[in-house]
């Protein structure tokens, strides 16, 4: 929505190609690193071309929480060895050091029961039997990534009272925000 309203290209994270989601999902602990480098390795390619574009581009996903949250998830969760990690963390570090950070984070915080429906909503089978406490420490750790670690600019949008998709105003809410950060536009 934000890149059709904005005319900016919209960058999806790869889930449809992902050739480890679904073993992901069935043996986390198996297959954890493998699916993170996997990530990391579409991020950063998106990176590199965002950094080459004339245009502006949204992203889904950044490379930063993916970092931040996902894998600091699974390393938290026992699902990654010291050594993975280790491994990991220092191809990250090499990676952003090349690439700049996005202008601006938009964070769209929900509560667990709020991801569990959307979840359900979205229908991939390999989501269906995700544990509640997986998407807890989730959600904790995107708020520490938010608040505390990323040193970019960020607006934070509480997704549950909104329903921005059938909802004008609510949409627009958002994009007076953005403008804001952005642009230096207030409403009037």
């Amino acid at each position: 929505m934000l890149a059709r309203h904005y005319h900016w290209e919209a960058r999806y994270e790869s889930v449809s190609d992902n050739p480890y989601l679904e073993d992901y999902y069935r043996d986390i602990h198996r297959w954890s690193f493998n699916m993170e480098v996997y990530f990391l390795k579409e991020r950063f390619r998106d990176l590199i071309a965002i950094s080459h574009a004339d245009h502006t581009i949204i992203q889904d996903r950044s490379i930063f929480e993916g970092v931040h949250v996902f894998m600091a998830n699974n390393k938290a969760m026992g699902h990654l060895s010291d050594r993975d990690y280790a491994t990991y963390m220092e191809l990250f570090e090499q990676m952003t050091g090349v690439v700049k950070r996005p202008d601006l984070m938009i964070y769209l915080r929900a509560s667990v029961p709020h991801l569990v429906d959307n979840i359900q909503k979205r229908g991939r089978d390999y989501e269906q039997t995700m544990q509640l406490e997986y998407l807890e420490n989730l959600n904790r750790r995107y708020d520490e990534f938010i608040f505390e670690k990323y040193p970019g600019p960020t607006i934070v949008i509480d997704k549950d009272p909104l329903d921005f998709e059938h909802r004008p105003n609510d949409f627009a809410g958002i994009i007076d925000r953005i403008d804001q950060v952005l642009f230096g536009f207030f409403p009037e």
